[in-house]
């Protein structure tokens, strides 16, 4: 078995169900279940057996300490993150307390437990934490991009947050030996992709006639990374990856934030279009840059190439189009995650 932790939210859960698609091996999912934990992105495993959901919180020792003494599983993935950057900025407190508190006891109970097991599974134990390329901070338009050596200089709350579990993450490998694997991701996109973030907000805002928010000048740019090929990419690094190693995971799909709104936009004209006849662009609206915010990022994810032989599979273009069609032909789950609470979070954050 193994401990998938934040396997709700958006990421986690694609993993765990990408895991179960191709293995028989258990999974334990625990999840705090906050506004982008939820289970109804796990439905289709509610009848199997191979996934054993806790509803739970990774700053809680005691209940870590249970499950890991009752289920022994042999390697532990950490998702469990507070991850918005706007989030971050009108709260930083949950961000201390999940990413940074909750690493911390997260890994002080994996210790125990690993410290406990036999020689054998001692050894084959891996504890894999899944970061962010924010932790790098940011990088001017021809400077190189990030790999697994650049300084940290983390620009808001939450990157902050993610750099300090990435040390402590370092520091337990190193002081106590605990055999760690960190994968540093680019922007994913995807299915169950909660709608705050760029292209599921646009494409949920879109179809409902709303306004498209883009920050300033639209032109920051990232790095896209098709969530699917993020899978695959942390089964490789918890298969062949080294202890005590850091795999930068990117999709090299470079893009400023103006231009996949336009994609976005495209798709949808031609696979749901307005009544109007009208383009969907028409509801593009710029709106006050939010503060600190980086102008780009890019991963060199050479490295995972050269060491491990991983390389998406998906290009910019395919990724996005299945993004999109899934959106359009998952309507229920897109009304299901618009509770009051994520309303009033968006009309909060975009009202300017």
């Amino acid at each position: 078995m193994i401990l998938v932790t934040g396997g709700a939210g958006f990421i986690g859960a694609n993993f765990v169900l990408d895991w179960l698609a191709g293995s028989d091996e258990p999974v334990l999912n625990l999840d705090k279940l906050t506004y982008a934990g939820n289970l109804y992105n796990l439905a289709a495993l509610q009848d199997d057996a191979r996934h054993v959901f806790v509803q739970g919180d990774i700053g809680d020792r005691a209940l870590l300490d249970r499950l890991l003494a009752e289920h022994r599983p042999r390697a532990v993935v950490n998702f469990a993150a507070e991850s918005h950057v706007d989030r971050s900025i009108h709260g930083p407190e949950d961000f201390i307390q999940t990413n940074v508190v909750g690493t911390f006891r997260l890994l002080e109970a994996v210790r125990h437990h690993w410290s406990g097991l036999p020689e054998a599974q001692r050894s084959a134990f891996r504890f894999l934490h899944v970061s962010t390329d924010e932790v790098y901070g940011t990088l001017e338009p021809e400077a190189p991009a990030f790999a697994e050596t650049h300084n940290y200089q983390p620009n808001s709350p939450y990157s902050a947050s993610k750099a300090a579990s990435d040390h402590l993450v370092r520091a337990w490998h190193h002081t106590y030996g605990l055999p760690v694997l960190t994968t540093n991701c680019s922007n994913n996109y995807g299915p169950f992709h909660f709608p705050e973030k760029l292209i599921p907000l646009v494409i949920v805002n879109a179809l409902a006639g709303k306004p498209l928010p883009i920050y300033g000048d639209g032109m920051q740019v990232r790095d896209w990374l098709y969530v699917r090929d993020h899978c695959s990419a942390i089964r490789r690094v918890l298969e062949a990856g080294l202890p005590g190693e850091t795999y930068n995971v990117g999709g090299w799909n470079e893009k400023p934030n103006i231009e996949i709104v336009h994609t976005v936009c495209r798709l949808l004209d031609e696979l749901r279009p307005r009544a109007d006849g009208q383009s969907y662009s028409a509801q593009i609206t710029h709106v006050t840059d939010r503060p600190g915010h980086d102008r780009r990022y890019a991963i060199d994810a050479r490295k995972i190439e050269r060491e491990l032989g991983w390389r998406p599979a998906e290009t910019f273009e395919t990724g996005i189009r299945k993004t999109v069609q899934w959106y359009l032909e998952h309507p229920e789950w897109v009304a299901q995650v618009q509770s009051g609470a994520y309303r009033e979070w968006v009309q909060k954050q975009y009202a300017a």
